[in-house]
């Protein structure tokens, strides 16, 4: 509350070369622009160092509303961008469990030879004990999409059909899975589709896509949508 005092808080996550187990630095710089020194100042913060929180990794392709809401040039493929993020719980058995202040995150990966490579950097919000933090940490160069509609059909004046076929190429030397979300809209069912679907919500579908080291997986499904 006090004018000219400003501060930021500062993380840095250190991930093993499995991504299921990061570090955790945190600290808070001060800045004291208010023209008073503060002598003998009690300062009350989250900081230190805490190790080896488990960290979840996940390859994430979020489709666009807009894709629901007519007809899309079938045949015409769109370039997606495959996101990266890591999530981690804020909680004890992390050795966390105290409230993180909002600020700066960045992400660093332990290579073969143990040096660290920086991978990302995003900002968190103000996070509470036993929530779950989530980090963007960018989007994948090895792991690309694409997406065309291949059909669209308007069954009657307020049923439509759309078919999507999903390419996902994998150019990392080991397996992974994607994570697609489908922001469909309206009262919809999923027709038939390569993998199973799950509703995440009123609106959203999701799919889990395995795809093998320097490999292929086509996503392709066929949703009724009642408007």
């Amino acid at each position: 509350m006090t004018q000219g005092l400003n501060w930021r808080a500062d993380y840095v996550v250190v991930v093993n070369q499995n991504d299921t187990k990061a570090d955790l630095n945190g600290w808070v710089t001060l800045t004291n622009n208010s023209g008073t020194a503060y002598r003998n100042a009690e300062l009350k913060l989250v900081a230190g160092d805490v190790k080896n929180f488990n960290v979840k990794k996940e390859l994430v392709l979020n489709g666009q509303q807009y894709y629901y809401q007519g007809y899309n040039n079938p045949g015409e493929p769109i370039k997606e961008k495959v996101g990266v993020y890591i999530e981690f719980k804020n909680s004890k058995e992390n050795d966390l469990g105290q409230p993180l202040p909002a600020g700066v995150i960045r992400v660093y990966k332990a290579d073969q030879s143990g040096s660290q490579q920086f991978i990302g950097e995003n900002r968190i919000d103000h996070t509470p004990k036993d929530e779950s933090v989530r980090v963007k940490l960018g989007d994948a160069f090895d792991v690309v999409a694409e997406r065309k509609q291949t059909d669209y059909k308007a069954i009657s004046r307020r049923v439509f059909e759309y078919a999507y076929e999903i390419r996902i190429r994998n150019h990392k030397d080991e397996a992974v899975t994607v994570v697609v979300n489908e922001p469909i809209g309206g009262d919809w069912e999923i027709v038939n589709s390569t993998f199973p679907a799950e509703k995440t919500a009123a609106f959203a579908a999701r799919f889990n896509v395995p795809v093998a080291k320097d490999g292929e997986a086509v996503l392709s499904y066929r949703v009724r949508v009642k408007m």
